[in-house]
């Protein structure tokens, strides 16, 4: 899924009566492909990555230190890999000719050695009015992936993937049709970074203020809720979040606060999180209360239950001190009932105060589908329920759903 621009939610009562007072329970089904199965019928999971060629080295996989090492072994002194560094986090290049501070002789061989191509750009999807677009990347063996740039007042987002498809296997995800190809590499998806701000810093991100007010010049925010589960690849992506974090010419100079790491629930790796000591936003893609719908609806629900999964999500609050996010995707007479927002809201609650906020999702609507989202009334009662119990609760707006790459949409074909 793809990050999405957060908006207050506003508490209206319709005095009608509401369809969720009564409303029907629809169960979860995949809808035009067929799920994987294990032999005992369940929704097969992949926590590994299959083993496939991995891409060739690239100088975001290394620290400074293996970059100065690996630029000795080529004969040069210590302070080219500073330079080097300096042009692609940056200048956002790997251009052997805007690097004139190094050896014209030797700038082919760097650039072959130091950047070899990850990302190749297939296609771009822009909105209308040109503050969102969608990239469709083809990595080093074939492999497609996608991710999302935003444009907000003051801000600019991009939605990074972290694996080649997806081994969650959610009914309702478009990503985890194909299951999962193979985990990124942190080069990957820092590149992922640095091809948007190359666009941003040439003016292709359109969707500007007009009203004089600032507007970003980079990636400020990071979610990792493009394509993959981003903690089943969890050192690849810790790997690349330290470095989005370093300062410049180790990384990107950029705010961990502003690094958002989502996960459907590995529990075990929600607690490795919490003790990085890097104060990342974490969020919880929950989308169901009770055991029994979100067994179906989330299939890793059935190897870690709604409150082992909000017990570390509570652990990761109080050992950090941030704020955990909930997200969930409200999706017609599945999980929009009301009596689901007030068993959501007394869970929260009894894990105490002040430590989470909920971000419910309308669902991208699809004509004659079950996977669709609510009526604005029962999205407003199921929000109000929340608001109620003293939950603070935001809904998102589903930026990009023109170019399908809102939540649920990124599918990574040609």
């Amino acid at each position: 899924m793809s990050s999405l621009e957060i908006t207050p939610a506003k508490k209206q009562r319709t005095a009608r009566a509401l369809p969720t007072a009564t409303g029907p329970q629809v169960r979860p089904a995949t809808e035009g492909w067929e799920q994987a199965k294990e032999p005992d019928g369940r929704p097969l999971l992949q926590f590994k990555s299959p083993r496939v060629s991995q891409p060739p080295a690239h100088l975001a996989d290394m620290t400074l230190a293996e970059r100065q090492e690996k630029l000795k072994s080529l004969g040069l002194p210590a302070f080219r890999a500073k330079q080097l560094s300096v042009h692609y986090f940056q200048h956002y290049t790997t251009d052997p000719e805007a690097m004139s501070d190094l050896p014209k002789d030797r700038r082919d061989e760097l650039v072959g050695e130091m950047f070899p191509t990850l990302l190749t750009e297939i296609k771009r999807l822009t909105t209308d009015n040109g503050d969102t677009i969608k990239f469709l990347w083809r990595l080093f063996d074939g492999s497609l992936v996608e991710s999302v740039l935003m444009r907000y007042p003051g801000r600019i987002t991009l939605c990074v993937s972290s694996q080649c498809g997806c081994g969650m296997n959610c009914p309702f995800c478009a990503t985890g049709q194909a299951g999962l190809t193979r985990n990124m590499s942190t080069a990957e998806i820092l590149d992922q970074i640095v091809q948007a701000n190359r666009v941003i810093k040439e003016g292709g991100l359109g969707g500007k203020r007009r009203d004089g007010g600032h507007d970003a010049e980079r990636v400020t925010n990071i979610v990792f809720m493009g394509m993959g589960e981003p903690l089943a690849n969890y050192k690849r992506v810790m790997n690349a979040v330290h470095r989005m974090a370093a300062e410049v010419p180790e990384g990107l100079g950029m705010s961990a606060r502003n690094i958002t790491v989502s996960t459907v629930g590995l529990v075990p790796a929600i607690k490795k999180l919490a003790e990085e000591n890097i104060p990342v936003t974490f969020a919880l893609s929950l989308h169901a209360p009770d055991d029994e719908l979100r067994d179906e609806l989330i299939p890793v629900n059935s190897r870690w239950k709604v409150d082992e999964a909000l017990d570390a999500a509570y652990n990761y609050y109080r050992v950090t001190g941030r704020r955990v996010s909930i997200e969930y995707a409200l999706i017609k007479d599945m999980n929009d009932h009301a009596w689901r927002a007030d068993l959501l809201a007394k869970k929260l609650n009894a894990r105490g105060r002040g430590w989470v906020h909920v971000n419910p999702i309308p669902l991208n609507p699809t004509p004659g589908s079950i996977w669709t989202s609510p009526e604005p009334e029962v999205i407003s009662e199921f929000i109000n329920h929340l608001i109620d119990a003293g939950i603070p609760t935001t809904i998102r707006d589903t930026r990009g759903k023109e170019i399908d790459g809102a939540c649920g949409q990124l599918a990574a074909a040609d």
